[in-house]
């Protein structure tokens, strides 16, 4: 089936493309005074890595479709990885939104690699859809006993008829603007098989000139009790 294909492509694809981004770059310190031939190698360098980003999505889903990946959980500390995707997703707005965090001290019994996956999804989405200058708010913590993870927007929204098929792979409101953001069409689509592997749901709620909503809402029983809690620790240096 599809799993198993993209399982087998993971042997070979991601060496070759990093072999193809290392060629592209030497190629590029080679004719570096020369614009003409820049500007074909900084497009081609693009690309690249665009294809890297979508066989590395591909990859993701393919594990969290196939069942022969049982869920890995561990206690996760989410403060920490949340604010770990958060520094990461800095090198994407590059100062263009205003990105604000209310996190409590929850932790979850999950796949943090999973998590990190889902989170960083959601981050990145809302940074690529709001307009620069918009504000973007994550919040994580319990809701009437249930953890969840809010992404909440100020930019353009979306129309109700494009929301029961965002989670669809590949599906893209504006095909352009999707294109030129970088994203792969992938990441709705894995965020929803994450939720799935961990008995959760995910909520949308947007409006037109308004905004959006991305919730993802994890069951009561995940909570990680403070007894259960493994705190990391901090080498003591010599005086």
């Amino acid at each position: 089936g599809d799993a198993a294909a993209l399982a087998a492509l993971a042997e070979a694809k991601p060496d070759v493309l990093n072999h193809n981004i290392e060629t592209v770059e030497r190629l590029y310190s080679l004719v570096r005074p020369q614009a003409n031939y820049r500007r074909s190698l900084e497009l081609m360098s693009g690309q690249a890595e665009r294809m890297q980003r979508l066989v590395e999505d591909l990859l993701m889903l393919a594990r969290l479709e196939d069942s022969r990946y049982p869920l890995k959980e561990e206690p996760v500390d989410v403060p920490a990885l949340v604010h770990s995707v958060l520094a990461e997703a800095e090198g994407l707005n590059r100062g263009q939104h205003r990105i604000a965090a209310r996190i409590e001290p929850v932790w979850l019994l999950a796949s943090r690699e999973e998590l990190r996956s889902a989170f960083s999804n959601l981050v990145t989405n809302a940074i690529r859809y709001t307009p620069a200058g918009g504000d973007i708010l994550v919040t994580w913590g319990l809701e009437g006993g249930e953890p969840a993870l809010r992404v909440r927007d100020n930019g353009e929204g979306i129309a109700p008829e494009h929301i029961p098929r965002l989670t669809e792979r590949f599906y893209r409101i504006d095909r352009s603007r999707s294109r030129s953001s970088g994203g792969t069409g992938l990441g709705l689509a894995i965020v929803k098989h994450v939720l799935q592997r961990h008995q959760g749901r995910l909520g949308i709620e947007s409006e037109p000139g308004a905004g959006s909503t991305f919730s993802l809402v994890f069951p009561a029983a995940r909570v990680v009790p403070a007894s259960g809690r493994v705190a990391e620790v901090t080498p003591i240096r010599a005086a």
